[in-house]
This record gives C-alpha cells, structure tokens and sequence, in this order.
C-alpha cells in the first residue's frame, strides 16, 4: 500500500477521576494518535506511554521524538502490504516499542479496510463478544474502594482487579472478599514488592485471587520464578513480557502461569500474535491489560481480545468509565453481562469524531514520503 502521509498528533483528555497506582496518579492524558492515509484510505493508531516513564522507559515525549524523526520517516518511505512488514521496517531503531506499536497497528487498521473485512478477523479472532474485566486504582479509602466495587459489579464487569502497594493490600483483600466471597478478584501490583516480601506476599493465598499481576522488579523473571514455587496464587506477568522469546523464557523458568499482552508494551499485533500463540502452544492463559487508551486504542485491544487463548477477562472496559467524551462512535459499551460484542465491519469497527479529535489536538505534525531525501 502507498503511504500518502502520516498525520501525528496529541491530544489532551482528561480523565473522568483520578486513576492511581503504585507509581503515581493519573488525572489527564496525552494521547499520541497516528493517521496514516493511503490510496483514500485512513487507518489509526494510539501509543499507550504514559505521560512519564514510569511504567516502561518510554514517555509521551520520547514517543513523540521517536515517531517524527525516526519511525514515521521510515514507514512513509516504504510501501508495506502488511502489518507484519512493519517490524523489518523499524529494526534499525532499537526498543520504543509503544511508538512503534502506534504506527503498525494503524498499518494493520488499514490492511482490514483494504480486504475489506474486520480487524478482528484479519488478526484470526474467533469471538463475537469477549469477557470483560475492571482495573481499579488506589483510592483514598476502604470504604470508597467498596463502593466503587459495587458499582462496577452492577455494571456486569466479570472481573475486578484492584492495584496495590505495600500498605494497601491485604487489609483491603479481607474486606473485599468478606463482602463479596464470590467474585473473581485479582490484583497488580505493578513491580511495587520485593523478595524480602515474600512471606507477605504468600499470605495473598488466602484470598482465592484468579492471579497476583507483576509483584516484583519490572524486568525480572527468576526472582518471580522463586516466588512463584511458593506461592498457590497464579503469577502473572506484564511488565517483564515484551516479546515471544521473553515469554518463552518465563514459562520455562515457570516464573508464571498467566501473562497479560498489551499491545503497546509489546511493540504492536505482529508480537502480540506471536507472545499468545508462544502461550497457547504451552498452556498458558493470556488476557489483554490496559493503559488508559482512548477509543482507538481501546478498539485495537478489542479486536485482539478476539484470538483463541484470550480466556480470561481483560482490562477493555467501557469508554465512559474514563472519558466524558471518546474520540470514536458508538462509544464502547459493556452489556449487562460483562461483554462487548465484536465489531464485523471493515477495519476497527468504530469511526473517529474527528472534530472533537481537531478540537482536543495541542499539537500536530504530518509525514509524507515525498519529504524524505535519500
């Protein structure tokens, strides 16, 4: 496909409340979105950094570098057919996974248009609806937490995860579960523990949780390996995973039995396809975490929420539980069941509002290859 330009921007939209975790809070987000048309085409990407490089080494601003002077000269200089094509293209640039992920999974967006078919279905979905979790931050009291709990319960979610820290933990697990004993509960802890905390960390058995998400260094496998043998509770990985060989890696030094893929993290759907069939092939549940994305990253988590091992719920939660506005239509929505169906048009399945887009850009730069010189 011919690349006609690259159309990068940020936007700020602030969230409907503050969202805390173990690194921080998060009260707005930059959004970095990619346009790329072509042949009358437009395909859309998101880059997930955070506005600081807190949970990976990436950050909104080397995202941002990274994509106007290295990824998208490259890309707007090739002709790719594939979404696939675009880790061959980058390969000079090493890591920035997130700001690589923005760019292919746009390519991979116009791909679907072009054939004509779903993004779900280009990826190799096999679902019409998926199962739907809740990710829920710090907050400022038990009993708020309670009732922020109650209420996305009553809006079907099937999954709720609370984020914690040394401090927030297990005080919290005893009330969640005397309230509700029921409940497929679980719990991140973005890298907030260490070894020293095993014995802390153990005591976690006792709340029946589905897993204990990344409780120790972000790049670690074998300390997670250790504590894994002792533990009854499923660890999952996140952080730790960024590509097919990493997951490999943890599963045979069995430093978990679940991973999380986020497409960002990973560096985009060609590796994300890659880590879930690595997964699978073993036995290894996967589920799709989140990063505060807006619609069209949301809609790129969806789609690849479809494929085969997806078997537990993901972090794809409705757009109203983070933006008074999303930049796409219809917004998404979660049924009463805790699902959201499957788009089966051609591409994401969701169009772009793109006068709230122009209306929240705070700043914009546009690619095209017939700039480059050689």
């Amino acid at each position: 496909m011919r690349i006609d330009a690259i159309i990068l921007r940020e936007l700020a939209m602030p969230l409907v409340r503050p969202f805390e975790t173990s690194f921080g809070v998060t009260r707005k987000r930059r959004v970095l979105l990619a346009e790329i048309q072509s042949e009358g085409l437009i395909g859309w990407g998101e880059c997930t950094a955070g506005e600081r490089p807190h949970f990976s080494g990436e950050s909104t601003e080397s995202a941002w570098t990274v994509m106007t002077q290295e990824l998208g000269p490259m890309l707007a200089a090739e002709n790719p057919q594939h979404g696939g094509d675009c880790p061959r293209i980058f390969w000079r640039v090493r890591d920035n996974r997130m700001a690589k992920a923005t760019l292919e999974n746009a390519i991979w967006d116009l791909e679907a248009q072009r054939e004509g078919i779903s993004l779900s279905r280009l990826l190799g979905g096999v679902r019409d609806v998926i199962p739907c979790g809740v990710s829920l931050g710090i907050q400022s009291s038990i009993s708020e937490l309670l009732a922020v709990i109650e209420r996305e319960l009553g809006a079907g979610y099937q999954r709720i995860k609370l984020k914690c820290k040394p401090g927030w933990d297990v005080e919290v697990f005893e009330h969640v579960r005397n309230r509700w004993p029921g409940i497929t509960l679980s719990c991140d802890a973005n890298s907030a523990y260490r070894l020293h905390d095993a014995d802390h960390i153990q005591s976690f058995d006792a709340f029946d949780l589905l897993m204990v998400e990344q409780p120790l260094w972000h790049d670690d496998f074998y300390f997670h390996s250790l504590l894994q043998k002792r533990m009854n509770t499923a660890i999952c990985l996140d952080e730790s995973i960024h590509n097919r060989r990493d997951a490999l890696a943890a599963i045979e030094m069995e430093s978990c039995r679940i991973i999380n893929i986020k497409l960002g993290r990973v560096g985009g759907f060609s590796e994300a396809i890659a880590v879930h069939n690595a997964a699978q092939e073993r036995g290894i549940p996967v589920w799709c975490g989140g990063m505060l994305e807006s619609g069209v990253g949301r809609s790129h988590n969806i789609a690849l929420s479809t494929l085969e091992n997806f078997t537990l719920p993901g972090d794809v939660s409705a757009s109203a539980r983070y933006f008074a506005e999303d930049i796409i239509e219809p917004e998404v929505t979660v049924s009463r069941e805790g699902e959201i169906a499957i788009p089966d048009t051609p591409g994401r399945g969701y169009e772009v509002r793109n006068d709230l887009i122009e209306r929240l850009t705070v700043r914009k730069e546009t690619i095209r290859a017939m700039e480059l010189v050689s």
